[in-house]
């Protein structure tokens, strides 16, 4: 799997600390956090039919990451819901949106580690690009790597942070051994998450997903969840193993990029008849149902 450039997106107006410029002419200084450390928090953002889905949700992440990395200032939730809105009708975007939102410690007046050099920010990135669902609806396929998730002692994965190297280093032996995305073990060898995506399977008619142990706990998965037990779909959140998954009648991975996509093969095992499943199909079609119909308004 590899995304394609938009033709739609050349001209892209994103926004820099409130500041509405071409893509190509976006600038933020060396000494920002993000660039000396990854030192930033962000969210990924859809927006359907002209409104935002679970925007509050995002918001609530965004701040609970920031806070437990001691940022010194948040902007409010509505700051950032009036940056987002200017960006998109800067666009002209009420549909097949994904928006990256960036909030990092800032500008430092020295090159450094020490958050105590920060004493300029925080810093606001609204990226809204034209982007529809990016997996292949007919099914993915995933290999596993052998980088596992941190420990929760070592890096808590409640902090949805940038440093994203883990899942680079997945993603570049999913790409080597040619699947579209790398599962992902945990530091006792249950399954995680892929490199970009929560991860599912059905067995026995019972749905399953693994803790957030050792991966975030994903808007869009918490949503499938909801909407599972409101249509009165067995479910478990626990500990399972690859045999499991290998095994199992269904898997589909889930993500605010991609929505719900089914995965038809794991390190060259079909799962179940390769094709997406009776319960991968209802909860794709209940959560289409409820994009369509909630969220918050664009203008």
């Amino acid at each position: 799997m590899l995304q394609r450039f938009d033709e739609r997106n050349r001209d892209l107006i994103v926004n820099v600390n409130g500041h509405l410029t071409h893509r190509d002419k976006a600038a933020i200084s060396p000494f920002d956090s993000a660039v000396q450390g990854g030192d930033a928090v962000w969210e990924g953002l859809r927006v359907y039919n002209g409104r935002i889905f679970r925007l509050s949700e995002h918001l609530a992440r965004l701040r609970r990451s920031a806070t437990a990395l001691a940022f010194g200032s948040v902007p409010s939730d509505e700051q950032i819901t009036h940056e987002i809105r200017r960006t998109l009708q800067a666009n002209g975007m009420t549909d097949g949106v994904h928006i990256r939102l960036t909030l990092t410690r800032g500008v430092k007046i020295t090159s450094g580690m020490d958050p105590r050099l920060n004493q300029s920010g925080p810093t606001l990135i609204v990226l809204a690009e034209h982007k529809p669902p990016v997996y292949d609806a007919s099914g993915i396929t995933l290999i596993t790597s052998s980088v596992r998730r941190a420990a929760p002692d070592s890096l808590d994965p409640k902090i949805h942070h940038n440093n994203l190297l883990t899942s680079i280093l997945a993603k570049i032996e999913a790409n080597a051994a040619g699947a579209d995305d790398a599962l992902m073990l945990d530091h006792r060898g249950f399954v995680a998450e892929t490199n970009a995506t929560n991860v599912f399977l059905v067995a026995g008619g019972v749905l399953g997903t693994p803790t957030a142990a050792a991966c975030p706990e994903g808007i869009t998965r918490g949503t499938v969840l909801e909407l599972a037990a409101e249509a009165g779909i067995p479910c478990a959140v626990g500990d399972y193993s690859l045999t499991q998954f290998y095994a199992a009648d269904e898997m589909f991975v889930t993500g605010t990029m991609g929505g719900i996509a089914p995965v038809v093969s794991l390190d060259g095992r079909q799962i179940g008849d390769g094709t997406a499943g009776p319960v991968t199909i209802r909860l794709t079609e209940l959560l289409a149902d409820l994009t369509a119909r909630t969220g918050a308004p664009v203008t």
